[in-house]
C-alpha cells in the first residue's frame, strides 16, 4: 500500500510539472512570428521569398506567421507547408514508465533529447523521402493560434487529473482512418511516401520498443553515466544518437549510419570506413551517413563572427539542422532570416500517442507555426548535422563545408576541420574495445569536457 501511495504521489507530481511547464511555455507558442518581405527565408537549404503581391490581401491568421508591412504571397504557403512537414518531437506525458524510475514524462529535462530526435528524424526524411518531400496534409492541421494553448492546457490537465482519480482514461480515436487517408493519394509513390512518413514517426514513439524513442535513448545514455531526469548536452546526445542507429535492428536502417566528430575534427577515412562497413561484396552501394559535429560557437557567449557560418550550414540542402538553443532551453534550429534563427520548440508537453496502432494521429508530430530567435541569444554549445547519401556525396560535402569554414574563420583556427586519414593516424582511439561500452575512454574524456561547458536544461 505504501508503494502504491508513493506511485500516486509521483504521478500527481508529474501532472503538476507538466501543467506548469505548459503554462510557462504556451505564451511563446501562441505568439505570432514576424517575417520581413525584404529578406529571403532559408529552411534547411531551401530559399523562400515573401514578395509583395496585393496590399489588400492579408496573411491568414491561422498560418502562425505574420509578414511585416502587410506583405504576403510569394512563397508563404510553400514555406508553411515545408516547415510543417518537418517532424516535431516534444515533451510527452503519461507514456509507459521509464525503466529504473517512476517517470512517465520527460517534461522539464528531456528537451535536448527531443531536439536530437528532430535532427535524426530530418536525416531519415532525407534518406527515405528526399528534401523535396512535403506532407500533403501539412496545411490542414490546426494552428496553435486558433485557441489559447494556456486555457487548453488547464482543461486537459483538469480532465486528466479527474480521470486518474476515477481510474479511467479517455481514449481518442482518429476521425479519418489510415486507409482512407492513403486512398486519397493519387499514385503509388505518394502512398509509399505516406507509409515511410508514418514509419519514421513510429521509430520515435514514446515506448520501450521504439528504436529511437526516449526510452531507448535513455538506456544508451546510462552507459555514459546519464539517467532519466538528468540533463543532456548536445555533444552527449550526438553520441547517444550514434549508438541508437548502430544498434537499430531494422532492415530499412541497414543503409544508414552516424559519425560523430572527435575534438571538432572529422576524419574522412573514418567516415568512409563507416559508409563501407558491412556492405556485401557484390553490393556497390555505400551507406548513407549523418555526420554530427559538436562545437562551441564562442566562450561564455556566442561569438557573432560565427553567424555567417551558421547561416551557410543552414543553407545547405543536406543540412539536417542544429541541436542547440539558448541558456536553459534546447531548440532545434532549421533555418534563418537575416540575423534570426528559425526553430522548433520541444517544450510544449503533449499527451502520449500510441504509435503502434495502425492509424495513429499525426497532427501532434508536426509544428503548426515557426518561431524565431536572435542569433545573439544562442547558447555557444551546439551540434551541427548534415546528411550524405554515399561516399561521393560525403567528399563533395566535405569540400564545400571546408571552403565555407575557411571563408568564415577570422581567427587562426576554423570552428572544425576535415582531415584526411583515420583518427588512429593522429594517436586517437576511434573504436571501443568493449562492445558493451557506449564510449571509448577518449570519448568519455571529451564528452566530460563538453558536458562541463554546456548549459543546464530546466
Amino acid at each position: 500500500m505504501e508503494a502504491s501511495g508513493t506511485d500516486d504521489v509521483d504521478k500527481l507530481k508529474t501532472k503538476f510539472i507538466s501543467a506548469w511547464n505548459n503554462m510557462k511555455y504556451s505564451w511563446v507558442l501562441k505568439t505570432k512570428t514576424y517575417f520581413s518581405r525584404n529578406s529571403p527565408v532559408l529552411l534547411l537549404g531551401k530559399c523562400y521569398h515573401f514578395k509583395y503581391e496585393d496590399e489588400n490581401e492579408l496573411l491568414p491568421a491561422r498560418s502562425g506567421c505574420t509578414i511585416e508591412d502587410h506583405v504576403i504571397a510569394g512563397n508563404v504557403e510553400e514555406f508553411r507547408k515545408d516547415f510543417i512537414s518537418r517532424i516535431w518531437l516534444t515533451y510527452r506525458e503519461e507514456f509507459p514508465q521509464i525503466e529504473g524510475s517512476a517517470l512517465t514524462t520527460d517534461c522539464g529535462w528531456g528537451c535536448t533529447l527531443r531536439t536530437g530526435q528532430m535532427l535524426l528524424a530530418q536525416g531519415l526524411i532525407l534518406h527515405f523521402l528526399g528534401r523535396a518531400w512535403t506532407w500533403p496534409d501539412a496545411l490542414n492541421i490546426e494552428n496553435s493560434d486558433s485557441e489559447s494553448w494556456t486555457s487548453n492546457t488547464v482543461k486537459k490537465f483538469t480532465a486528466s487529473f479527474e480521470a486518474s482519480l476515477s481510474g479511467e482514461r479517455e481514449l481518442k480515436t482518429p476521425t479519418i482512418s489510415l486507409k482512407e487517408k492513403i486512398e486519397r493519394y493519387s499514385d503509388d509513390r505518394e502512398r509509399q511516401n505516406e507509409i515511410y512518413h508514418r514509419k519514421i514517426i513510429s521509430w520515435f514513439g514514446d515506448s520501450p520498443l521504439a528504436l529511437f524513442g526516449l526510452h531507448q535513448l535513455i538506456e544508451y545514455g546510462k552507459k555514459s553515466g546519464k539517467k532519466a531526469g538528468d540533463w543532456y548536452g548536445p555533444a552527449v546526445v550526438a553520441h547517444i544518437l550514434r549508438k541508437a542507429v548502430e544498434e537499430a535492428r531494422h532492415p530499412d536502417l541497414k543503409g544508414i549510419t552516424i559519425y560523430v566528430a572527435q575534438d571538432c575534427t572529422v576524419y574522412s577515412s573514418d567516415v568512409i570506413d563507416k559508409q563501407c562497413t558491412s556492405m556485401a561484396s557484390d553490393n556497390t552501394n555505400d551507406k548513407a551517413v549523418i555526420v554530427l559535429v559538436p562545437v562551441r560557437l564562442g566562450g561564455e557567449r556566442t561569438n557573432a563572427d560565427y553567424l555567417d557560418f551558421v547561416k551557410g550550414i543552414l543553407s545547405l540542402e543536406y543540412c539536417v539542422g542544429i541541436i542547440g538553443g539558448k541558456p536553459k532551453q534546447s531548440y532545434y534550429f532549421a533555418g534563418f532570416q537575416d540575423d534570426s534563427l528559425i526553430y522548433m520548440d520541444p517544450h510544449y508537453c503533449q499527451s502520449f500517442v500510441d504509435v503502434s496502432i495502425k492509424d495513429f494521429p499525426l497532427e501532434t508530430f508536426h509544428c503548426p507555426s515557426p518561431k524565431k530567435m536572435s542569433f545573439r541569444k544562442m547558447d555557444p554549445s551546439c551540434t551541427i548535422g548534415f546528411y550524405c547519401r554515399n561516399v561521393q556525396d560525403f567528399k563533395r560535402a566535405s569540400e564545400e563545408i571546408s571552403k565555407m569554414l575557411k571563408i568564415s574563420s577570422k581567427e587562426k583556427y576554423p570552428l572544425f576541420t576535415f582531415v584526411n586519414g583515420h583518427s588512429r593516424d593522429y594517436d586517437f582511439t576511434s573504436t571501443t574495445t568493449n562492445e558493451e561500452e557506449l564510449f571509448s575512454e577518449d570519448e568519455k574524456k571529451r564528452i566530460k569536457r563538453f558536458s562541463t561547458e554546456e548549459f543546464v536544461l530546466l
